[in-house]
């Protein structure tokens, strides 16, 4: 289904290619010896770079010269290089391009730090002599407060600790405003830095060894000569970059039979769902224990064990009575949509918190530490057993006098399994609380803006799944031209859903028309929300293009989608034969493009 329009974006000309270097066995040539050189070298150290410091040793500061004793850097005064005027800044040019003659192909980047105010500060004659000598041998360089000689520019950084071990963990944030505001880059760092929690860096360390510990036992599944080391490893890598773009994608259920192979992909999956919708303090925390346990299915750990037992002034063992069960919605995402019942339960009730994945940490962050969080851990090929554990927990915890919560996104009653966990709790003797949420079938669309029935546009509205029990496919509503079609858990089968729509298919009615309008939503009501638009033809184009997606997300098909799109349409059902609704389209979408994204909440909610 490929778009007629040139719908792919323009570039926007003033940005910077924002990379990141491992500069081991590589060195890193800096000229001066003030402050700036020492942060300089500092930050090239850390990424594993040699530094040499070319400065008049007269003028080099005491970090440098402590590093220089240490056996950090080395340093070179203006007498120590060849040049033929080595005496006047002139013929720094001169020597630099004889280090660089001498020591070809290993220093990969020069940077010119003197150029600043002070005594001794370069004259930019000599800084574009550095310059051009550098360029002669392929050398990138960067000279301070003169961008005409920057091949890069070095952005505000932050590593963060890892709070576990006091240490630096690998976890970097860079900003950069491309030579526009050196200072208000510093401060936007600070601002992303205070609105993360102190847990990533560890968050990340514990991710890196749960990856590594991932591809440990994929080689030791490997044992079996079912297939080409090189090969698995290859498809390996495939898995591992389509995890990061669609974590959600799906994977057959596990059997007996799984090759190494289908063992590796489900082992990166699982990795993936993990570094997805645990709350960062939970991937700080992770033990080797909780490491295994995933990867050898996905298992939540044992509950925290509970003294049961209460002890009176006689000293007689009393036991607690039975506890109870509350299943809960908690709403699209934000914690302000979170009811007064909900908040209740989980801040003044719960004892534990049995939480499913997609439930995201703002919400869980409302929990007191002193109640045990606990997180399904329903990755692909294993929800059934997950989902049959985590009540299993429920059902053990309240028959320890425990208030357990049952936490579920959205509303329990919305392809939230409420029938299967009322049911089985009510077999164990426990008859569940239910306390409803906000669904997202219905706040989603309204934070993007879409009104799911609307008079002259739509007159019904129709919820339904993109996926059946254990992976199966549904038979999807036909086209109703007055109705809004809102389909949740189907945006990982994207083109399947499309086609049986469009096509024919597993589909109960008329096809619907290519031009139609749809929506995809992702992370509703969260501030990294995401809002794509386009038609039924080009929407598997326009998720393509746009990389990385952002579970959990929904589909909204039908005309609603544009009807407050600008100055409104409300006169879709006027024209009940369809003319003119290319026109309509095209006044939505514009002539030139075939879809639109939109980011972010709308002003104002950041005061909720």
């Amino acid at each position: 289904m490929q778009s007629t329009t040139s719908a792919y974006p323009s570039p926007t000309k003033g940005a910077s290619l924002i990379l990141s270097f491992r500069l081991q066995h590589k060195t890193t040539l800096i000229v001066g010896g003030g402050l700036l050189a020492a942060s300089r070298a500092l930050a090239a150290l850390e990424a594993d770079s040699n530094v040499v410091i070319f400065a008049r040793k007269d003028f080099i500061c005491d970090e440098l010269r402590w590093r220089q004793r240490q056996g950090e850097v080395i340093v070179f005064g203006s007498d120590d290089l060849p040049s033929s005027s080595s005496h006047h800044e002139d013929g720094d040019a001169q020597a630099i391009n004889a280090y660089l003659s001498s020591n070809p192909g290993t220093v990969s980047f020069v940077c010119v730090t003197d150029t600043l105010s002070g005594s001794l500060r370069r004259s930019q004659i000599s800084a574009a002599r550095i310059y051009h000598a550098c360029k002669a041998h392929n050398v990138l360089v960067n000279v301070t407060d003169m961008p005409e000689y920057c091949d890069f520019s070095f952005t505000s950084t932050h590593r963060w600790d890892d709070p576990c071990t006091g240490t630096k963990s690998a976890l970097q944030v860079g900003v950069t405003t491309n030579g526009q505001g050196c200072r208000l880059a510093g401060r936007i760092k600070r601002e992303i830095v205070a609105a993360l929690p102190k847990e990533v860096g560890g968050a990340l360390k514990r991710v890196g060894e749960l990856r590594l510990l991932a591809k440990e036992k994929t080689r030791e599944v490997l044992s079996q000569p079912t297939q080409d080391e090189t090969t698995f490893y290859e498809e390996l890598e495939v898995v591992e970059d389509n995890c990061i773009a669609s974590p959600n994608r799906p994977v057959s259920q596990r059997s007996q039979s799984e090759t190494p192979s289908e063992y590796a992909r489900r082992c990166m999956k699982w990795v993936a769902q993990v570094s997805e919708y645990w709350p960062f303090h939970q991937l700080a925390n992770m033990t080797l224990l909780d490491m295994e346990e995933i990867l050898s299915g996905g298992h939540s750990p044992p509950a925290r064990p509970v003294d049961t037992a209460l002890r009176s002034i006689h000293e007689l063992t009393l036991t607690k009575p039975p506890g109870r069960i509350l299943l809960v919605g908690s709403g699209p995402g934000h914690p302000s949509l979170l009811t007064l019942a909900t908040h209740t339960a989980l801040t003044k009730m719960a004892d534990i918190v049995l939480s499913d994945k997609l439930v995201p940490s703002a919400v869980l962050d409302l929990i007191p530490s002193s109640v045990t969080i606990r997180i399904a851990r329903k990755f692909p090929g294993n929800a059934e057993g997950a989902q049959i554990e985590m009540m299993e927990a429920a059902v053990d915890a309240a028959k320890q006098g425990l208030c357990v919560v049952r936490l579920k996104q959205g509303d329990p009653a919305i392809y939230g399994r409420f029938g299967e966990e009322v049911l089985y709790f009510r077999a164990h003797g426990f008859e569940p609380l239910v306390i409803p949420g906000v669904s997202s079938a219905i706040a989603a669309p309204t934070f993007a803006g879409i009104p799911v029935t609307q008079r002259g546009v739509a007159e019904s509205l129709m919820v339904c799944t993109g996926v059946g029990r254990a992976g199966k496919t549904v038979v999807l509503p036909g086209y109703e031209r007055g109705r809004t079609l809102v389909i949740l858990m189907g945006v990982a089968r994207l083109a399947q859903v499309i086609r049986t729509l469009m096509q024919e298919g597993d589909r109960d009615g008329a096809p619907y028309p290519p031009h139609l309008p749809i929506a995809i939503i992702e992370r509703a009501s969260m501030s990294d929300q995401r809002v794509i638009t386009s038609t039924l033809k080009d929407i598997v184009q326009a998720m393509d293009s746009i990389g990385e997606q952002r579970p959990p997300a929904m589909m909204v098909v039908g005309w609603a989608a544009l009807a407050l799109w600008g100055d409104g349409d409300m006169s879709v059902l006027d024209a009940k034969d369809g003319n003119g609704d290319e026109e309509r389209i095209s006044n939505w979408l514009g002539s030139k493009v075939g879809w639109r994204v939109r980011e972010g909440l709308d002003d104002g909610w950041q005061y909720f």
